[in-house]
């Protein structure tokens, strides 16, 4: 018999879940630096050229541009940490080679494979390569909050773009209204902080008005800005309801559910005391007039002499000693116990 000196067990090694790339840390302090640019140039509004035509009775301006600051700082904060749609993982066990076939209006759409994530994703549903995600109703990727734009966070992300607006129109507004009213003034600081602040809310205002623009374009014809860069419907849009319907959809219709906290909430770990807890059988119900008494030992209740059960001879026998002479007579073998005799209801 031969001697075997290696002797190596063939294994199929499993597929590895690709890696999340680290590119993620520049884009990150760019959406950073553009919180902290809003916060500067809006602190030397409010701090220079409002606060002149506050101290000469123009409060107008501060009630106009205050809400507006606040909306926009609060949609800004909430775009970079809210979910564009995310689709979970799928599973290395899943085919690559199935063919998933859906129709929406009369056209079908062959689900395509991701190979990154791992499943066969939905219409209209897109791998951002710099999230290294897939996202539901995919439109585009927006390195100013650093984050995906689709189908959870559009509505936020529309009314960014419009408080954007809004609130650099009126920032260049007030800052030419100090302008003009303080031109009789020597130069001082409080013309030169509104310069400063006229000059980046002018170059925003008109790039954040054509984007708005686009945007509604978009939303009026059911199509996303990838799907309208990449010619996605060359034909026709099977998505296109119509003019209010599709606003009705994109900015007003229940979103449905969000698929990545409950496949969080799926992955928790159980306990055992959450699996005694939930396994634990329920208390009998007690009527509404009793009330629970404080935990402890459960005492059996004292049986009174003389008041036994009906038909058990216990009451007879014990009212039949007491007729009994209390004292015992003795004898030469000892104390002679009183007997009685048994009751009619003793057996």
């Amino acid at each position: 018999m031969p001697f075997l000196k290696d002797a190596v067990t063939l294994v199929k090694e499993p597929q590895q879940l690709p890696s999340i790339p680290l590119s993620w840390f520049p884009s990150s302090v760019f959406a950073a630096f553009n919180v902290t640019l809003l916060l500067f140039l809006s602190g030397l509004f409010f701090g220079f050229p409002c606060r002149w035509l506050v101290q000469n009775g123009e409060w107008a301006f501060p009630a106009i541009t205050g809400p507006l600051f606040i909306l926009t700082f609060f949609s800004l904060v909430s775009l970079n940490f809210s979910d564009p749609g995310i689709l979970h993982r799928g599973s290395t066990k899943e085919d690559p080679m199935t063919v998933h076939v859906v129709r929406v209006n009369q056209r079908a759409f062959r689900l395509e494979w991701c190979p990154k994530c791992l499943f066969h994703r939905p219409p209209r549903t897109y791998h951002c390569p710099w999230c290294n995600i897939c996202v539901e109703d995919f439109d585009h990727h927006c390195k100013w909050v650093n984050n995906c734009i689709g189908h959870r966070n559009f509505r936020l992300f529309m009314l960014l773009v419009l408080s954007l607006c809004l609130y650099s129109g009126a920032l260049l507004v007030t800052c030419l209204t100090f302008l003009i009213r303080t031109r009789h003034l020597p130069f001082s600081l409080d013309k030169g902080m509104a310069i400063l602040v006229a000059v980046p809310a002018a170059g925003f205002l008109i790039p954040l008005f054509l984007l708005l623009l686009i945007q509604a374009l978009s939303v009026s014809r059911a199509e996303s800005s990838y799907e309208s860069k990449c010619r996605y419907h060359p034909e026709y849009n099977p998505f296109d309801q119509g003019f209010a319907k599709n606003w009705y959809l994109a900015m007003f219709a229940p979103l449905g559910p969000n698929y990545m906290s409950e496949v969080v909430c799926l992955q928790r770990p159980v306990g055992t005391a959450w699996i005694q807890e939930k396994t634990k059988p329920s208390p009998p119900r007690r009527p509404k007039h009793c009330r629970p008494g404080p935990p402890g030992p459960q005492h059996q209740p004292r049986r009174v002499p003389g008041k036994g059960p009906p038909g058990s001879g216990e009451a007879a026998a014990l009212q039949e000693m007491r007729r009994l002479p209390a004292s015992v007579e003795k004898s030469p073998g000892g104390p002679r116990q009183p007997t009685a005799e048994p009751a009619a209801g003793d057996p």
